[in-house]
Formats: C-alpha cells, sequence, structure tokens
C-alpha cells in the first residue's frame, strides 16, 4: 500500500512538473519570438526552446492517467528531437565564431552531429519496449547528453573572450541541464531503469535554465533579439534561487541527522531546521547582504554595473519626494547618492554665509565637526576640476591630487570613502562624504561618471531649492515693505487730519463743542495709530473678514471729518453690509474721502452716498476740487508712487483699487480738471453672519 501511495506520489509530481515546464518553455518561445528581429540564429533558439516545450508538454501527457491518450512513441521521438535542435543551435554558434563557415572543422562537427542524432533515432525504432524509457533508449539519452555537452564546451571554447560574458548564462544553464541528464541516463543504463525521484523533476530542471537563456539572448547582439532583462528580477531570482539552494541543503542536513541521530534525531532536526530558517532571515535583510548580492550580480551577469534607466529614476524620485518625506533635501541627497554605491550613510558640507563649508546634515553617520574655507586646497582643487575624491586612491596616490594633504577635519572621520563635489553652473554649493560601502564596489570610470553626473544633478536641484529660499525670503521683505508703505501713508493721512485739527483751534479753542468733537478725533487717531503700528509689528493683517456695516462705517467716517472743511454731506440707506476687513474698508473709504476733501477748496463741495445697485453695494464720493485730466486718470492714478500732490506718496489710490479688486468689486473714476471728481466703488453686497 505505501509503495502505491509512493508510485502515484512521484507520478503526480512528474505530472506537474512536465506542466510547469511546458507553461515556461512556451512563454519563452513568445516572449524570444515577440522580440526577434530577424537572423538564423535567432530563429534556431527560438525552435531550441519551442522544442523543449513540446518535449515538456508530451511528457505530462505520458503521465496522464487518461489511459490511451497518447502512444508512447511520439514522447520517445521527443527526446532525441529536442537535443537535436539544441545542436544544431549549438553548431549555428560555432559557425558564426569559425574563420570559415565551410572550414573543415565545422564540416567535421556537422556529420558528427549528424551521426549522433542518425544513431538515436536508430536506437529509438529498434526498442521493443512499451513502458517508460527503454535501455536503448537509456543509452541514446546519454550519447545525446554527453554530444551536446561536449559541442557547448566547443562553441564557449572557441568564442572570442572579449564575447564570452554573453553566452555565460547559456553555457552555464544548458550545461548544468545536460550533466543533471548525464547523470540520470549513466544511472539508468546501468541499473536498467532511472531513479524515479529525479526522473520526476526533470521536466522542472529543464525549466530552470528559461531566465539565464534570457540573459544570454539579451546580452548576444547577434542573436538580433530586442529584449531587456530587469536587473530586479535578476537580483530577486538569484536571491530566490540561493535561497532554495541554502534549504536544500539544510533539509539534506536534516534528513542526514534524522535517520543518524538515534532517539535525538528529530529533536535535532527540528533544531537544525530552525535555526537554519532564523539565519535565512537574518540575512535576508541585512543591507550588507543584499549590497554584496546586487554588486556580484552586476559584475558577473551584466555588461554594465548599472541600470542606467532603473538607477536614474530612482534618483531623480528621492530628490523630487525630499519635501513630501521624512528626510530633508539635503538628506534626500545624501541617500541617493549612497543608494549608487552601496554606502551606509554620509555627510553633506554646504557653506555659510561667510563662504566657509561646514557639515550640514548627515544621514546613518556623524556629523562631525570642521570647516574647509572656498580657498582651501581641498574645495579649490573639487571646484576646479570636479573630480570625485577617493580617499584609498589619495592616500596610495596622492600625486593624482596635486599633492594636497588630507585635511585634519577628514582625517577625524571614521571610514570616510568617497567625496563628491556638487557643481552646477560652475559653482560648487556642497559636498558630500560618504562612508565604506556594504560591499566591494570597484570604483572605476563607470562608478565615477554616475556619480560625477549625479552630483550635477542633485546640485541642481539644491541650488534650485536655496534660490526658491531666497525668492520667499525676497517676497517676505517685498511684503512688509508693502505694508509698511501703506502704514506709512495712513500715518501721513492720520497727520494731516491732526493738522487741519489744530489749524481750526485756533478759531474755535473757546467752542465747547469743538473741544469735545477735537478730543474725540484725537482719541479716535491715536487708536488707529496703535492698530496701524500692531499690523506693523505682527507683519500681517490682524484680523478676518466678516460682515462689515457700510452705514454705520460711513457715519463714522463723516463724524470724524466734522471739523474739517468743506463739510461733507452724506445719503446713506441703512443696514448696508460687505464682507471685508472692517479696518481695512474704513480706511481705504477714508483715503479717498480724504483726497476729496484737500483737493476741494473750504467753499466747495463734498459728498458722500451709499447706496444699493443690484447685487453690489455703491460707495460713491463726489468733489467739486481740482480735478485730474483723462490721461492721468487713465495712465498715472492707480499706478504706485504716482500723484499729483506735492507731499503725496502716489500709492493710496493704488491701495483702494488692489483691495476692492480683492473683495471682487471695481472702482470707477469720472473726473475733469477744475470741475470736481466722482469715485465709485462697487462691492458684491454680504449676508450678515
Amino acid at each position: 500500500m505505501q509503495a502505491s501511495l509512493m508510485d502515484s506520489s512521484l507520478s503526480d509530481i512528474r505530472f506537474w512538473s512536465a506542466c510547469l515546464a511546458t507553461v515556461v518553455f512556451g512563454c519563452l518561445a513568445l516572449y524570444l519570438w515577440l522580440g526577434w528581429r530577424g537572423g538564423k540564429l535567432g530563429a534556431r533558439l527560438i525552435a531550441a526552446v519551442l522544442a523543449s516545450g513540446v518535449w515538456a508538454a508530451l511528457a505530462a501527457l505520458d503521465e496522464s492517467r487518461h489511459v490511451g491518450l497518447l502512444p508512447l512513441w511520439p514522447a520517445l521521438l521527443a527526446e532525441v528531437l529536442r537535443p537535436a535542435i539544441w545542436g544544431f543551435f549549438l553548431v549555428g554558434l560555432l559557425e558564426v565564431v569559425s574563420d570559415a563557415r565551410q572550414s573543415s572543422g565545422v564540416r567535421s562537427v556537422r556529420r558528427v552531429a549528424s551521426g549522433v542524432v542518425l544513431v538515436s533515432l536508430a536506437m529509438v525504432v529498434v526498442s521493443d519496449q512499451v513502458v517508460g524509457l527503454t535501455r536503448w533508449m537509456h543509452y541514446a539519452g546519454l550519447l545525446l547528453s554527453v554530444w551536446l555537452l561536449v559541442l557547448l564546451e566547443q562553441v564557449y571554447r572557441n568564442y572570442p573572450e572579449s564575447a564570452r560574458w554573453g553566452i555565460k548564462p547559456l553555457a552555464l544553464g544548458l550545461g548544468c541541464v545536460q550533466c543533471f541528464d548525464i547523470y540520470l541516463f549513466a544511472e539508468a543504463a546501468l541499473l536498467g531503469k532511472p531513479d524515479p525521484d529525479v526522473m520526476a523533476v526533470r521536466t522542472a530542471v529543464h525549466a530552470l535554465m528559461a531566465p539565464l537563456l534570457v540573459m544570454a539572448a539579451t546580452r548576444s547582439r547577434d542573436w538580433t533579439f530586442r529584449i531587456t532583462v530587469s536587473r530586479q528580477l535578476v537580483f530577486h531570482s538569484t536571491a530566490l534561487a540561493a535561497s532554495g539552494v541554502y534549504l536544500l541543503m539544510i533539509a539534506a542536513v536534516g534528513y542526514y541527522v534524522r535517520w543518524f541521530g538515534g532517539t535525538w534525531g528529530g529533536a535535532l532536526q527540528t533544531a537544525l531546521m530552525f535555526g537554519g530558517l532564523m539565519l535565512l532571515a537574518l540575512v535576508a535583510v541585512s543591507g550588507s547582504f543584499r549590497a554584496k548580492l546586487r554588486v556580484w550580480v552586476g559584475k558577473h551577469l551584466f555588461a554594465l554595473r548599472y541600470d542606467y534607466r532603473e538607477s536614474w529614476l530612482k534618483f531623480t524620485q528621492a530628490l523630487s519626494g525630499a519635501q513630501g518625506g521624512e528626510n530633508t533635501l539635503e538628506q534626500s541627497i545624501i541617500g541617493a547618492l549612497c543608494e549608487l554605491v552601496e554606502s551606509p550613510g554620509g555627510v553633506i558640507w554646504m557653506p555659510d554665509g561667510d563662504g566657509v563649508f561646514r557639515p550640514r546634515a548627515k544621514l546613518n553617520y556623524p556629523l562631525g565637526e570642521g570647516e574647509e574655507p572656498r580657498d582651501a586646497p581641498l574645495a579649490a582643487f573639487m571646484a576646479a576640476q570636479g573630480w570625485i575624491v577617493n580617499l584609498e586612491e589619495w592616500r596610495s596616490r596622492p600625486g593624482l591630487y596635486h599633492g594636497i594633504t588630507v585635511p585634519g577635519w577628514l582625517s577625524s572621520l571614521q571610514d570616510a570613502w568617497l567625496i563628491v563635489p556638487l557643481i552646477s553652473g560652475g559653482e560648487m554649493l556642497a559636498f558630500v562624504v560618504l562612508s565604506t560601502a556594504r560591499a566591494s564596489v570597484e570604483v572605476n570610470w563607470e562608478v565615477l561618471d554616475l556619480l560625477k553626473t549625479a552630483g550635477g544633478q542633485a546640485a541642481s536641484y539644491l541650488g534650485r531649492a536655496q534660490a526658491i529660499a531666497a525668492l520667499l525670503e525676497a517676497q517676505k521683505f517685498d511684503s512688509f515693505n508693502r505694508m509698511s508703505a501703506f502704514v506709512v501713508h495712513d500715518l501721513k493721512n492720520l497727520v494731516a487730519q491732526l493738522s487741519l485739527l489744530l489749524k481750526n483751534a485756533a478759531r474755535h479753542k473757546d467752542n465747547p463743542e469743538f473741544q469735545a468733537d477735537m478730543l474725540l478725533t484725537v482719541e479716535n487717531v491715536a487708536e488707529r495709530m496703535r492698530g496701524l503700528m500692531t499690523q506693523l509689528q505682527n507683519k500681517e493683517p490682524i484680523e478676518q473678514k466678516r460682515w462689515v456695516d457700510v452705514s454705520e462705517l460711513c457715519d463714522r467716517l463723516v463724524s470724524e471729518r466734522s471739523l474739517l472743511r468743506p463739510q461733507l454731506t452724506l445719503t446713506a440707506e441703512p443696514e448696508l453690509g460687505v464682507l471685508a476687513h472692517a479696518e481695512r474698508l474704513h480706511r481705504i473709504f477714508g483715503h479717498v474721502v480724504q483726497n476729496a476733501i484737500e483737493a476741494t477748496p473750504e467753499h466747495g463741495k463734498v459728498s458722500v452716498s451709499l447706496s444699493r445697485e443690484e447685487d453690489f453695494l455703491r460707495f460713491e464720493v463726489a468733489d467739486t476740487g481740482c480735478g485730474m485730466s483723462a490721461e492721468f486718470v487713465r495712465e498715472r492714478l492707480f499706478r504706485p508712487f504716482q500723484t499729483t500732490k506735492h507731499s503725496g506718496m502716489g500709492i493710496g489710490a493704488y491701495e483702494v483699487r488692489q483691495y476692492v479688486v480683492e473683495l471682487g468689486g471695481r472702482v470707477e473714476v469720472t473726473s475733469e480738471v477744475g470741475q470736481g471728481t466722482s469715485v465709485v466703488i462697487l462691492i458684491p453686497l454680504g449676508r450678515r453672519g
């Protein structure tokens, strides 16, 4: 019963293993066909992969439990044709590297290949078995596997050394599966039948070479495939394969301990498996291990160390996302540069206001102390040459760096490795000191060029950030200066109001009503001046928009100027209001009224009216003063620092229109020289909150 269950389990493994190989080889053939751009070698490779897929599919059907689904001979025939087509592809590779296509050596190889295939086919034909592979088939399989391995060795040996990196993945993958088949068929030829455990996973083992075939097709331009292999895919595949091999070793040792460890075998196996898994988890989360694996993959499996598209996208993404992340821009620059060379951290040095470089930010590295003036030898050298300073090279060959001695602050830094200058527009904005890499990284031309280019990109981001900061600071000063000008203008109006009050005080000093009005006016002016000073100190308006009763505001405006001449007249509808800043609205309305009073002689007229015009509040001030020309109203009235008054500042009308537009309204001016002026302010009506 137990043997029957074991046979059933192995049959299931063989079936699903063959199904997996069928899917893998089918997808690989489709992928290569989509990327094929012509050429015989590419066509032969696609045919070989497709033959492997058909062979795996026939093996799956042969293991199917549907009796009579397929006769045996197609599977046996595929056992010969699959290696024959792979051999046809290898012969094509050998022809490419030969000096002459029809040389005697190549012709001999083709004749031997044809003879091996014919002999193998004859062995299949003379086979008289019905179930499984026959002994003749074992011999044929062994012959074909040895032949393919020898042919592969000849191809690799004859390939130029400069181009061998292109076929290394192919040689590794195809060579390993042929060694597997040699072991399988050699044991079967000696014992009369293949090992069922080895036979169960044979098709899956063959499918493992699929990623290596893709890498070889990507590297070899002569095969004319336009396909790419993601370094991330290779990295994770390599890590997964290494983890699998490690777990298999742990399982094998555990199996040995269990069967030969006596009564302690089971317990020791459990402890061993747990310890192995814990060690694997520790290695998996180790940054140093991942760094070493990335370096190994880039060095041995690819022609160039970096996938420049991926590296550049990650680098720019790290810099662009600095504002929204936990790190500052300076720390993001350090991290992005560290990522390129597997460095765990570093320090960025930036100049202060005196032009001396000092440590500004760090990442997984002590900040340190010290300073490096711009005219110091090291800073001047990096700014002039733009070189990446390799401290290991500097200490061993100081002549390359013009004999510059290592500064004291740099000697005190532990594990300092590379110094990357950040240069933009010919100016060194900063430099980054990187610590020693987690893995052994050769600082060759490729690493130096990438770091130099990345440093320039980082410098442009840093320069833009500094320019934005300077612009914001300038905008703050501009805003403060603008507000100061408005405050000074309001103070000037208040001073003018007090001056007119003093002028009238000489004539009405004995009038009790005048004295009471004067005290109220002075108190109001003092209150407004305190408000202006508070606003100036806070650098921003101190009140929020609210509903303002403009009818009441106009009453207050007129009462505040009741002692001035000419006398104001007011016509206002009650309870009209807008959403505004009460003090600012009072200020701009007061400015319009004050301008009208100053432009009108004492015997003239100044009228203020307040009414509703559709959905707008209409505030109008009309006077019979000196008036303005149409050209002045059109070209200069609302421009800052333009005025017709000798003591004026020219920003009152500008502030009026700016604030009215901010409230969603407009200002209309009608004036004629010698006849007077009419100023109409329209502001959307608001609801009492």
